[in-house]
């Protein structure tokens, strides 16, 4: 189990048919410490330091490599629960799909309603479910390609699990990844997770449509995020009713023809 967040990694084997053994916390030189008790019966404390991440970002590597050499761009959709990511998703899909391939990979905890919902779309999609887990690892992308039809695919939209956390320390293999947040969130929410606004390049500030019935600054948020991040790029976009959405699209179109 991990010790900063409390993701069990044995629950990733209930979802899958196949094994991981890579117990994980979300540091790259995480601690952890472990008691013993000696011949004289005192107790010892012996801190183990370890790349827990390690392995990870071997199979992320490899995921990598294929991607590229079967020149495919991959994006990893990041965000906290209810940002809309799957609403953007289906009207991007809806938009794009018949000038590029797609395959999208969904992760939850549990229930495969988005994924249902990315199949209406036409587009093929794989639900993987991580039980008590809080992110997607480069071990279940691997796998979790597999049935697609890499060779003839232009663009593999990964939707993580909904967390501002954990997703941000676990490379997947992916060319970039995508900060969606909501204007119902705050605008401070790049200063309380700036890891994940670093370690992106996209900020899709969706939800735009709201904005008149809200009290949020769309640009004391663009400041934050650059503040984390000066390189970031912002795109303002309504999932719901296609504001700004032509500019992400033009993006996304360049990435996969590059």
């Amino acid at each position: 189990m991990c010790t900063t967040c409390g993701c069990s990694t044995t629950d990733h084997d209930h979802h899958h048919d196949h094994n991981h053994d890579h117990g994980h916390t979300h540091s790259h030189d995480s601690k952890h410490s472990h008691q013993h008790e000696t011949e004289s019966g005192k107790r010892t404390t012996i801190a183990i330091e370890e790349d827990i991440l390690g392995k990870n970002n071997r199979l992320a590597g490899f995921n990598r490599a294929i991607f590229k050499e079967k020149g495919i761009f991959v994006l990893n959709l990041v965000s906290s629960p209810g940002s809309g990511k799957t609403t953007l998703l289906e009207r991007t899909l809806n938009e794009l799909s018949h000038k590029l391939s797609f395959a999208v990979i969904e992760g939850d905890q549990q229930t495969d309603n988005d994924a249902q919902r990315i199949a209406a779309t036409g587009v093929p999609v794989r639900q993987i479910n991580t039980g008590t887990g809080c992110h997607l690892d480069a071990h279940m992308i691997m796998h979790g390609t597999e049935e697609f039809d890499l060779d003839n695919l232009d663009i593999l939209l990964i939707e993580n699990v909904g967390n501002l956390v954990c997703p941000a320390a676990f490379d997947l293999g992916e060319h970039h990844k995508v900060a969606v947040l909501s204007v119902t969130e705050g605008e401070d929410k790049p200063l309380k997770y700036p890891q994940m606004f670093h370690n992106s390049t996209i900020m899709l500030l969706n939800k735009t449509d709201l904005l008149p019935h809200l009290d949020f600054d769309v640009e004391k948020c663009k400041e934050y995020a650059r503040r984390v991040n000066p390189g970031i790029i912002i795109f303002e976009v309504s999932a719901k009713s296609g504001e700004g959405m032509q500019a992400w699209y033009q993006w996304l179109s360049a990435g996969a023809k590059r």
